[in-house]
């Protein structure tokens, strides 16, 4: 089953752990080539399909619903520093717990992933300190995979 291998997913499951008190919440994206963003996200990451059309699809995120929408074209993703960093201005993705956010990145390090931004430790020694990685979708989407020291720092700004 796609995602088996997967942190964060379990043998009964090909999507990621969602939490009991989470609130599902929908996000669509553009991308020029719907195949592919769908053959990305099912079968690298394993995330589960849902409905599909003939110019979009679903997908179960964590237990979000994130749609694929094919476009005819896309344009270059501004970019707004962050810690040093240009990081595209829209993206989306997951907050991991910190083994399974490792794991992932090893994962689609030793895949060759061609990483947008490359796993990395950002605000060191900070409440917001992080572990992140982005990489790009087929078809122009960028997405950001996530973990913190302490999960209860998510929204920290000091």
């Amino acid at each position: 089953m796609a995602g088996d291998d997967i942190p964060g997913t379990s043998e009964t499951s090909n999507h990621f752990r969602t939490s009991a008190q989470m609130t599902p919440f929908h996000l669509a994206f553009p991308t020029t080539d719907l195949a592919a963003t769908r053959s990305y996200l099912e079968g690298v990451l394993g995330f589960a399909v849902g409905r599909t059309a003939a110019r979009w699809v679903d997908f179960d995120i964590a237990g979000h619903q994130v749609t694929a929408h094919l476009v005819d074209s896309a344009a270059d993703l501004p970019t707004n520093p962050v810690d040093g960093r240009a990081v595209p201005a829209f993206h989306f993705g997951l907050v991991m717990d910190w083994d399974d956010w490792q794991a992932l990145a090893d994962r689609l390090e030793q895949a060759g992933t061609d990483f947008r931004i490359e796993p990395t430790i950002r605000f060191r020694e900070q409440p917001g300190e992080q572990g992140t990685f982005f990489i790009n979708i087929p078809g122009g989407a960028v997405m950001e995979f996530k973990t913190f020291r302490d999960m209860a720092k998510l929204f920290a700004t000091q």
